[in-house]
């Protein structure tokens, strides 16, 4: 009959067993714990709300259709399918928004009568300022209003001036943040680009 073990080897083994389960996970485990991680992470994402797409280049221009300033009537995007828009969101106390109309008016008048469309899209919820701008900015292009931000949060912008590029099929180009001299060479010749069925070459002067 074998004899009992010992008190100290008694806690040897304790010491033993306690340093066994005490030992890092392996490179395995942890790939497969971040890998559950991400998975669960992923099930809740699918099982919440829906995530809306990101609109950028290369993906369809959110429909809209807003009314035209003094015009009695409304602007839908698809309207303008096979013309290539810049859809600008602005607004009338915005500074940078101010600076970069001249631009966009100079562009206009020299590509409009080609198949450019312009499509200025006023956030302001007064449309007489609105109205106001125009006499003393001397614009001629689309002004549109939008005083719940609905198609500028469907846009996914992130401040004003904020400029969205569509080419003749619908889909965003490019996406510029913040003011543009737009009648600026590289502009003009990327738009170009685009009325004559080509890409254009991306722009950031």
């Amino acid at each position: 009959m074998p004899e009992p073990a010992s008190p100290e080897s008694q806690e040897e083994a304790q010491q033993e067993e306690s340093a066994r389960f005490a030992q890092p996970a392996s490179p395995i485990l942890r790939v497969v714990a971040a890998a559950a991680v991400v998975a669960i992470g992923l099930a809740l994402i699918l099982l919440g709300d829906d995530v809306p797409e990101a609109v950028g280049r290369g993906g369809p221009a959110p429909e809209f259709v807003l009314p035209l300033l003094d015009a009695g009537r409304e602007i839908r995007l698809s309207d303008h399918r096979g013309q290539v828009v810049l859809v600008n969101f602005w607004a009338t106390w915005c500074k940078p928004c101010e600076d970069e109309m001249p631009a966009m008016e100079r562009l206009y008048r020299r590509l409009g009568p080609r198949g450019f469309e312009m499509l200025a899209v006023s956030v302001d919820e007064d449309p007489d300022a609105v109205r106001g701008f125009k006499e003393k900015m001397g614009i001629t292009f689309p002004l549109l209003l939008d005083p719940s931000q609905s198609v500028a949060r469907a846009y996914q912008t992130m401040g004003f001036p904020e400029s969205l590029l569509v080419d003749r099929e619908g889909n965003v180009v490019e996406r510029y943040v913040g003011p543009r001299e737009w009648d600026h060479p590289a502009y003009v010749e990327r738009i170009e680009g685009l009325l004559a069925g080509g890409a254009g070459a991306p722009t950031q002067p």
